[in-house]
């Protein structure tokens, strides 16, 4: 059986997940890329094609002039839609291409969500820097109608702040549209889903600590086996009026005052190595199930997740544009019963300027364990012997 992957850039998900988790199923894999080179690099021995992704009608050629398919998949924010019209050209098992595109699109997914009576957020869109609105309710967010990873994300406080970082956002993306909504309180949480199209499953979800204002890297996540059940029927409801339910689902949402709102749907498994631990803390073949999914089997009514597990990730950041000199290596240990894993992801001898998202990641530290103080208690105690040194 042929599984074709569209990718962009070669990500932890596909090489440490998904690419193995296709050698084990048995199946063979062609990458489709616009980046062909560098998936070549990353995996000599898998066969990989440049196609130009972002265009479906490119990929339904690509496939149709090379070996039949028998699934078409992405776990890309960037393609969810492609990969979907491209399934469903080829009659496969895949993800509604209206659902991937309204999880795409953070402008219709609010309005899918206000028509649905689910929930509404004042919530516009702009193409050029000039444009007044004076009637916003402040503060607000400022981002990209399809950013991704916190990209150019940022709290404004009134009229004057929105023009000067719009026109910033533009100098960098001429094309895009942006997105002005109002700003959600509350803490942030995620919500990690897998279904296939009947059987929906929570594999529960983090908690999720940011930066300070006006920006929104995440730097920390802390494992919730089990959300409230009102906050999560809250969540699930929405996701139903999106049409989400087939395949992997990553949400962002917000609680204030026992209500649930939703900041935005990846329409895919949760990324920076967070998947990573998910199949390792739960103790499930997860991204087995999330290709089978897409190759029509149906999921098991019990995945036998391991339910006394706990965690935590951190992401040490860059606080200032510099060349990277020194920095700790890989490293994986047992401490304590806590099951360490620390990958860097920038290597020693780059220069880098200050982003303001998670491309200012030095490093991922992944920690399971049994016991969420002794996780937390190691996982500092570790962080607190690394260390990074960035010269100007």
């Amino acid at each position: 059986m042929r599984l074709y992957l569209l990718a962009l850039n070669p990500t932890d998900s596909v090489t440490e997940g998904f690419l193995p988790a296709a050698h084990r199923l048995g199946l063979d894999v062609t990458v489709l890329t616009d980046q062909p080179a560098a998936h070549r690099a990353t995996y000599p021995d898998v066969e990989v094609l440049e196609c130009d992704v972002r265009d479906f009608r490119a990929v339904v050629t690509r496939i149709s002039t090379h070996h039949h398919p028998d699934a078409v998949f992405t776990n890309s924010d960037h393609l969810q839609t492609q990969a979907a019209l491209a399934a469903a050209y080829f009659d496969l098992p895949g993800k509604d291409w209206r659902t991937a595109l309204r999880c795409k699109d953070k402008a219709e997914m609010r309005r899918r969500l206000a028509a649905a009576g689910v929930d509404t957020v004042w919530s516009t869109e702009i193409t050029e820097p000039s444009a007044a609105l004076t009637d916003a309710p402040y503060p607000c967010v400022l981002k990209p109608r399809e950013g991704v990873a916190s990209e150019d994300v940022v709290l404004v406080d009134g009229p004057e702040e929105l023009a000067t970082r719009a026109k910033e956002i533009f100098a960098r993306r001429p094309d895009a549209v942006l997105v002005v909504e109002e700003y959600l309180p509350g803490e942030l949480h995620t919500l990690e889903t897998l279904g296939d199209g009947q059987v929906r499953h929570v594999l529960g979800g983090f908690h999720t600590e940011l930066s300070p204002p006006p920006y929104f890297i995440e730097e920390r996540l802390t494992f919730v086996p089990a959300h409230p059940e009102a906050v999560v029927s809250q969540v699930l409801a929405q996701l139903d009026a999106l049409g989400v339910g087939f395949g992997a689902c990553h949400t962002e949402f917000v609680v204030h005052e026992g209500r649930a709102r939703i900041i935005e749907v990846n329409y895919r498994a949760i990324g920076d190595q967070c998947d990573l631990l998910l199949a390792r803390l739960l103790e499930i073949p997860l991204f087995e199930h999330i290709l089978r999914t897409h190759l029509g089997e149906p999921l098991p009514a019990d995945l036998g997740t391991r339910r006394d597990g706990a965690a935590r990730l951190e992401y040490p950041c860059a606080d200032r544009a510099g060349l990277l000199t020194e920095a700790p290596p890989a490293t994986e240990l047992v401490v304590d019963g806590v099951h360490l894993t620390y990958r860097p992801l920038r290597p020693t001898g780059e220069r880098h300027e200050l982003y303001r998202t998670n491309r200012d990641y030095l490093g991922v530290l992944r920690a399971t364990g049994t016991d969420q103080p002794t996780v937390d208690r190691v996982t500092a105690d570790f962080l607190a012997g690394l260390r990074w040194e960035i010269q100007p």
